[in-house]
């Protein structure tokens, strides 16, 4: 079985609100997002089949006819166009990302060609994205940024092979990174609102429980977290996640970007 994926982008403007309800809980539940006239984003959607290998031709399927067919129905459906106004099925669902990339999920699948659709990943902005897959679930992810500092040191090791293993990571003061957190969670969107989470609550759970833990820190000395742990992004990660889990009973995953080159996650 081969994997491959096709990015389609697409502009689009969306309000979330509930018509029968007062301005006032509208904003309390969907806070900015419930301007009645509406906002816009620039989407990505990035569509990964799979199928097999035509051994004659090399491929699985032309990525230009999944460009052609992903493409045309976007551009149709979707592409410049107010979803709450002018879509019969935004309409009556709340146009969220979660909804959105449910919709595009069931009317694509049956669409495709010569592969079966594996995964929808639909990015709102570049710090949110949703995702839906061949499970039932749907995973919404932020991301979230932090600077921290860390000396990777092992008390396990000895100076030398510190030394060796971590090289210049090992520099008793430490050295910095612009950390990308992103926080995933998993669930079914809600029937009324549209949403497996409340975003402004999940930005102040991880603010209060890890950004103000972390943020401009010396991870080794500034904090309690990793007290006898070498801090390195693996463990960092997965100390994220039990930090974070009590909390969101519906965390999916950490991922923890260290550098642009380096990624890692944890899913408890």
């Amino acid at each position: 079985m081969l994997y491959l994926s096709r990015r389609v982008d697409f502009s689009a403007m969306h309000s979330y609100r509930i018509d029968d309800w007062s301005e006032d809980q509208n904003f309390k539940v969907f806070g900015p997002f419930s301007n009645q006239h509406g906002h816009g984003h620039d989407y990505q959607l990035e569509v990964m089949v799979k199928g097999d290998l035509v051994e004659k031709a090399g491929i699985v399927v032309n990525t230009v006819d999944i460009k052609r067919i992903v493409g045309g129905f976007v551009e149709e459906e979707l592409d410049g166009k107010y979803l709450n106004m002018e879509h019969d099925y935004f309409k009556k669902n709340i146009p969220t990302t979660e909804n959105i990339v449910t919709y595009l999920w069931d009317m694509l699948g049956p669409k495709l060609e010569n592969c079966t659709l594996h995964r929808l990943k639909l990015h709102e902005n570049s710090h949110l994205y949703a995702e839906k897959g061949e499970e039932d679930l749907v995973t919404l992810t932020r991301k979230y940024h932090f600077s921290a500092a860390h000396r990777l040191h092992s008390e396990q090791l000895t100076e030398e092979e510190n030394t060796r293993l971590f090289g210049k990571c090992n520099n008793p003061f430490g050295h910095g990174h612009n950390y990308y957190l992103e926080v995933s969670v998993q669930g079914e969107p809600d029937p009324v609102t549209g949403m497996i989470t409340d975003l402004d609550d999940l930005d102040n759970t991880v603010e209060s429980v890890v950004l103000s833990e972390f943020d401009h820190k010396h991870l080794n000395l500034d904090t309690k977290w990793f007290a006898g742990l070498n801090p390195t992004s693996e463990v960092v990660a997965k100390v994220i996640y039990n930090m974070l889990k009590p909390l969101l009973p519906n965390l999916h995953k950490i991922g923890l970007w260290e550098t642009e080159k380096n990624y890692f996650e944890y899913a408890g």
